[in-house]
C-alpha cells in the first residue's frame, strides 16, 4: 500500500477507476483491446455535449491513476500497471471552460449552440462547494445513504495507512481530506424498514429516540451493515448491537443507531484532526440534517457547534456554483458562497452529553478490533453454508 500512497495518495478500493480498468484487461481482453479513451460519467456527458475530451482534477483524483499532489496523471503508476497513458484525457481545473454546446446537440435538445460547458466536479467536491467548504478549517458532514466527513486543506498530507482519502478540491490549488462510512442514513432506513416494517415514519422514530438519554443506557450500535470504508477498509465487517440488557426497549434500539452512525463519523473527523487540520466550523447537510435529534447527537458526539444551511442539495447546488465561477457570474468560490449560502441554525453541544459520549466513543472504538477476526470467521461460515 505504501507505494500506492506514494503515487496517488489513496488506497485501492473497488469503486475507483484503476481496479475496473485492470478487471477489464484481465477478464475481457478482447473488449480491452477496443478501448480508446477512459472517461468518467460526467466527462462522457460533457463530451457528447461539446465533442471535447477532458476530465478535471477532482474526478481524476478518484481514479487512483492521478498524482493528487502534483495534479497530473501518475506516469509511474501507469507504467507499473501497464495502462496506456493515451487512454486518459487532458485534465482541467473544475471551473475551466471545457467546450461549447455543438450545433448538432442544439438541434437535438433545444439548447442554444455555443453555450459554454464548464468542466464540473466530483460529487463530494461539488457537495463541498455547495456547502461553502472552500476555506481552511471548514468541515462538511453529510448524512445521506452513506456518510461523509470532508475538510478543505491547503496543506495536503496523505495518510500513509490509507485510512482517509486525499483528493483535489474544485477550488484552485486546494485539496480535501475525506472519510466515508458506507451505512449512515442507510442504517436508519434499515431500522425503519426491517425492524419496524415501515410502521413508523422517521419523525416518529425521532420522537421515540428523544425519550432516551444520551448513550442509550449502554446499548451500542456498530453500523457496518455492508462492511466499512473509513477507517477500517473492511468488507467483512458487519453490524452489531452490543450491550443489550432487559432494560432496553425499541426506543434504545432507535437512538443507538443514530449514535452509532455518528460515532463512525467521528472516526473520520479524528483522523482529519490528526493530519493537522484545525477545525473552525462544521456544517451538516443531507437527509440526516433534517432530523432535530440527529443534529443534537452530532453536536454532542463531535463536541462541536454544528451549523445548518439554507442549502439542502449540496452537490447539485455546488455544480451550479462551479459553472457560475467558470462563466464569470462570480469571481471565485468564496464570493459565490458568501452571496448564496447562509447559516440558518447553529446547534450547540450539551456539555454533560459530550462527557458521557466521550466514554461511550472510547468503547465503540474498541469493539471493531475485538470483533475483527470474528467478522472474518463469519464470512467463511456464511460462504460455506
Amino acid at each position: 500500500m505504501a507505494n500506492l500512497i506514494h503515487y496517488v495518495s489513496n488506497p485501492a478500493l473497488e469503486g475507483f477507476t484503476a481496479p475496473k480498468v485492470l478487471w477489464l484487461k484481465e477478464n475481457e481482453p478482447e473488449n480491452y483491446k477496443k478501448v480508446k479513451h477512459v472517461l468518467l460519467p460526467k466527462d462522457y456527458i460533457r463530451y457528447r455535449l461539446s465533442a471535447e475530451l477532458f476530465t478535471e482534477v477532482s474526478d481524476a483524483a478518484g481514479t487512483l491513476l492521478f498524482d493528487v499532489i502534483k495534479k497530473r496523471w501518475s506516469t509511474g503508476l501507469l507504467e507499473k500497471l501497464e495502462i496506456n497513458r493515451d487512454f486518459l484525457p487532458p485534465v482541467l481545473n473544475s471551473f475551466d471552460l471545457a467546450g461549447k454546446i455543438t450545433q448538432s446537440i442544439a438541434e437535438k435538445t433545444g439548447l442554444h449552440s455555443g453555450i459554454p460547458v464548464v468542466a464540473g466536479g466530483a460529487d463530494n467536491a461539488c457537495g463541498a462547494v455547495g456547502s461553502g467548504i472552500t476555506e481552511e478549517g471548514k468541515v462538511m458532514v453529510s448524512i445521506g445513504s452513506s456518510g461523509v466527513v470532508l475538510a478543505q486543506t491547503s496543506n495536503p498530507q496523505a495518510d500513509q495507512e490509507g485510512r482517509i482519502h486525499l483528493f483535489n478540491h474544485a477550488c484552485p490549488d486546494s485539496w480535501y481530506m475525506m472519510g466515508v462510512m458506507l451505512s449512515a442514513g442507510m442504517s436508519y432506513e434499515w431500522l425503519q424498514k426491517k425492524l419496524f416494517n415501515r410502521s413508523l415514519d422517521y419523525s416518529k422514530l425521532d420522537r421515540l429516540a428523544e425519550e432516551i438519554v444520551s448513550g442509550s443506557e449502554g446499548l451500542t450500535f456498530l453500523p457496518y451493515l455492508y462492511g466499512e470504508r473509513t477507517p477500517h477498509n473492511d468488507a467483512n465487517a458487519r453490524g452489531v448491537y452490543f450491550g443489550i440488557s432487559g432494560k432496553h426497549d425499541q426506543r434504545h434500539f432507535i437512538r443507538s443507531v443514530l449514535e452509532g452512525v455518528t460515532f463512525a463519523l467521528k472516526d473520520s473527523l479524528e483522523l482529519i484532526k490528526d493530519k493537522g487540520v484545525k477545525i473552525k466550523e462544521i456544517r451538516m447537510i443531507g437527509g440526516g440534517a433534517k432530523s432535530r435529534i440527529w443534529q443534537q447527537i452530532l453536536a454532542d458526539i463531535l463536541g462541536e457547534e454544528i451549523n445548518l444551511l439554507n442549502v439542502e442539495e449540496g452537490p447539485a447546488f455546488g455544480a451550479a456554483m462551479i459553472a457560475g465561477v467558470g462563466v464569470g457570474v462570480y469571481k471565485n468560490f468564496t464570493e459565490a458562497g458568501n452571496r448564496i449560502i447562509k447559516v440558518e441554525k447553529t446547534v450547540l453541544p450539551v456539555i454533560q452529553n459530550v462527557e458521557r459520549y466521550h466514554k461511550h466513543y472510547l468503547l465503540y472504538q474498541k469493539l471493531y478490533y475485538s470483533l475483527k477476526e470474528n467478522f472474518k470467521e463469519l464470512k467463511k461460515i456464511t460462504n460455506n453454508s
